[in-house]
């Protein structure tokens, strides 16, 4: 039997960040995974669907080309698929095709990298294939996997997962999406721009039912443009196989006749076959629970990050978690604060969001003061043509600081910065409002929310 002083489960955006810095620091440390390091984001996630999307906002940019003095070669249904087939060499040059750069990058820290999967016999044991690893603490970093909603029939149709969407060079004649989150968002813009017939199913009244309705309804008229057929509070009953691919029953009774279906429900956190029991560990429907700290509740020596703690699921959070996770292997007192982890969906125009909805105020019980202001009113939106768009901020009347911001527009995932930054760092409203943003840019929507907060506070207060 091998010791090591860590080992780590899963070689993802968390794993690969925790395994390498404690490695690097002295400490012997061995990574278990059974496929890509990097996780899913080099290759089936982040970067495909950011290269795709870049591919779909020209495309989209064109086609308005007239109204901006600007001049541009026809873009009709007939060169659709050609144009999907360059997009998708350019996927193929950008996104990694294999994870050697990641494995050389480990070695050279120091970390014993076994491929395979990876099963806790008992507390200080792990067994990967035939071999058994002493540790002293374990990380569990084992990412997710898409969710398959539980539809009768849906297994019999040509179905993709977002992964697999993302790594095929077909450009389905028509496509139904399963979920109008930020993945179904996205992909139904991709897909719509290069001429696919995309119809888009979400339960929920409005696309992106966890964030502010104004968002939501801002982004579902942006695709409606695009072409994006929309099916809001829509439930799909049953699915069967069809001479065009796939005949789609809805709650109401309409059908829909696709090529293909792409579901886009959410992922569910990789915890089935890792011996958890053999701790005591029994993970929720979100995954693990962890503490302030990253470690799993109950737990003295086991931490988890990433997807598979099922906080605000996204790169940048494993990536920080894996922060937390190393300071405190190191020896210090590391705690994560996820009150500005940033929300993005990356489409053409972009939303970008940050700490509570009102929704979630109210959940939790914390009274707040709200105001927003539409893009159209700044400079920088009349001259650049992209009036579509909204800012929205929230705030605590008590302490005077901003609690939350969502936003749709051209850039917001950019302008967005400053009311993450002012909600991470508490900045008063009052010191807020003294900012002074260049003329003309979007960032001049706060000149106008940033007082309507101070008012709204003054009168509550």
């Amino acid at each position: 039997m091998e010791q090591f002083e860590v080992a780590v489960l899963g070689a993802g955006g968390a794993g690969e960040n925790i395994a390498k810095p404690l490695a690097q620091a002295g400490k012997r440390v061995v990574l278990v995974e059974e496929a890509r390091i990097g996780g899913a984001c080099p290759f089936v996630a982040c970067v495909p669907s950011k290269v795709m999307l870049r591919s779909a906002e020209l495309r989209l940019l064109l086609r308005h080309a007239p109204e901006l003095g600007a001049s541009a070669a026809a873009i009709d249904a007939g060169e659709g698929r050609a144009a999907y087939a360059a997009a998708v060499q350019r996927r193929r040059r950008l996104v990694p095709h294999d994870d050697a750069d990641g494995e050389r990058l480990l070695g050279e820290a120091g970390v014993r990298l076994l491929r395979g999967s990876g099963r806790i016999a008992r507390p200080g044991l792990l067994a990967a294939g035939e071999r058994e690893i002493g540790w002293r603490d374990l990380v569990i970093a084992t990412g997710s996997a898409p969710a398959m909603p539980p539809i009768p029939g849906l297994d019999t149709v040509p179905c993709w997962t977002s992964d697999e969407a993302l790594t095929s060079e077909k450009l389905p004649g028509s496509l139904a999406i399963l979920g109008g989150g930020p993945v179904g968002c996205e992909l139904a813009q991709i897909f719509a721009a290069f001429g696919a017939a995309v119809h888009l199913i979400e339960q929920a009244p409005r696309l992106l039912p966890a964030e502010e309705p104004a968002i939501g309804d801002l982004l579902g008229q942006a695709l409606a443009a695009d072409g994006v057929q929309r099916w809001l509070g829509a439930e799909l009953k049953t699915a069967e196989r069809s001479a065009a691919g796939a005949r789609l029953r809805l709650a109401d009774g309409a059908v829909i006749e696709v090529e293909r279906v792409l579901v886009a429900t959410g992922r569910t956190p990789r915890v089935q076959g890792l011996g958890l029991e053999a701790l005591g560990i029994t993970p929720g429907k979100q995954g693990l629970a962890i503490d302030a700290h990253c470690r799993v509740v109950g737990q003295t020596r086991v931490w988890a990050a990433g997807d598979v703690a099922g906080i605000e699921p996204y790169t940048h959070t494993a990536e920080y978690q894996a922060k937390i996770v190393v300071a405190n292997l190191l020896g210090d007192a590391a705690t994560a604060d996820y009150r500005a982890i940033p929300r993005m969906v990356y489409t053409c125009p972009p939303v970008a969001a940050v700490g509570l909805t009102r929704a979630q105020a109210e959940q939790r019980g914390l009274p707040v003061v709200w105001a927003a202001a539409d893009l159209a009113t700044t400079p920088r939106a009349e001259t650049a043509g992209t009036e579509l768009g909204r800012l929205e901020l929230l705030a605590d009347p008590a302490r005077g600081v901003l609690v939350g911001a969502s936003a749709i527009g051209e850039q917001a995932d950019s302008w967005l910065g400053e009311a993450l930054l002012a909600i991470r760092a508490e900045i008063p409203l009052s010191r807020f409002a003294e900012v002074v943003h260049a003329f003309p840019t979007y960032n001049q929507m706060y000149d106008q929310v940033v007082p309507q907060l101070l008012q709204a506070m003054s009168v509550a207060g």
